[in-house]
């Protein structure tokens, strides 16, 4: 498959957008009156911000609320008039991207169920050729890069050049942090607790309000040559202090195959459940000692030990 070609970034098609580009509203359509409360509350924190809506809602189970359906396009087109806000939508189907066109939604994005299946984004690629409307797509609920990747191509190949990609974290076998913590897409609600669908994780106007005054944007880098001498300083210190990290990885490396060997000579398993028990606990509480975070540490001597197993499986096998 061709690699992704012709994107014009964001700055380009969206040159009067809210930097950070932010996406708000609430996670359903559920009822004129929410929709237009919700927007105009959120017009009056800044017209820059994007109006979005679930008007189809893929649930993992029947009977949930799967969204009003295309009466809530008639809100989003009253939400762009009333207030002058882009609009914004997911799409799982080509009736779907039909709907939004025939209604001027400004942006549609493919969420992260659709993703992981190409059968989907597929259809939806070829109902938007012709067309040069915005396409977000989501990374699929398993981190599978190529998956996303395929997707971000697929619709690229139809025609779109106005594409982005959009983090919103994903499901794993171990609880953590990537999950609905990158990225300014933010639900709010004009009543979450009265919310049809994800109701605790939506904001109200208020709090999206504090939220948005709370963020610092950060410079990619400074012309100051004071700043730019010292960091080059440290640069360099991060650089000796890698390659004497690197050294002692070796080391060890070493010291694991020299144990592999003696193990295998002595016919002894390679896990010794006990000695990685205790040897974790200690590194632990030496990291406590020093500072260091715990979970970072524990991360890092999993990683130590699965390469330590497959080390000592290289020996036994030789």
């Amino acid at each position: 498959m061709k690699p992704i070609l012709n994107i014009t970034p964001v700055c380009n098609w969206l040159k009067d957008a809210k930097r950070p580009l932010i996406i708000s509203g609430p996670c359903s359509a559920e009822s004129e009156t929410q929709m237009l409360t919700t927007a105009k509350a959120i017009a009056a924190i800044d017209k820059r911000i994007i109006f979005r809506a679930g008007i189809w809602k893929p649930r993992t189970r029947p009977n949930a609320f799967e969204g009003i359906g295309s009466k809530g396009l008639e809100w989003m087109r009253m939400v762009k008039e009333q207030t002058g806000l882009l609009t914004a939508t997911e799409v799982a189907n080509a009736n779907h991207v039909e709907e939004c066109l025939k209604n001027n939604i400004d942006i549609l994005w493919i969420g992260a169920r659709t993703t992981v299946n190409p059968f989907s984004v597929q259809e939806i690629a070829d109902a938007l050729k012709g067309t040069d409307i915005p396409v977000f797509v989501k990374n699929p609920v398993t981190p599978d890069l190529q998956l996303w990747l395929g997707a971000l191509e697929r619709i690229n190949q139809a025609g779109i050049t106005k594409l982005a990609a959009i983090h919103r974290g994903f499901h794993s076998h171990a609880i953590t942090p990537f999950r609905n913590v990158h990225g300014l897409m933010i639900e709010t609600h004009c009543m979450p607790k009265m919310a049809l669908s994800d109701a605790k994780q939506q904001l109200t106007p208020l709090q999206l309000a504090d939220l948005i005054d709370r963020l610092v944007v950060r410079k990619a880098n400074s012309e100051n040559i004071e700043f730019k001498n010292k960091l080059e300083q440290l640069s360099e210190s991060i650089n000796k202090t890698d390659e004497d990290l690197l050294q002692v990885l070796m080391n060890r490396m070493q010291m694991v195959e020299k144990i592999g060997v003696y193990k295998k000579e002595n016919n002894v398993t390679i896990l010794q459940t006990n000695r990685w028990e205790n040897l974790l606990n200690e590194r632990l509480n030496s990291a406590s000692m020093m500072g260091l975070c715990e979970e970072f540490v524990r991360s890092l001597y999993l990683l130590i030990h699965e390469e330590s197993i497959r080390k000592q499986n290289e020996v036994m096998n030789f």
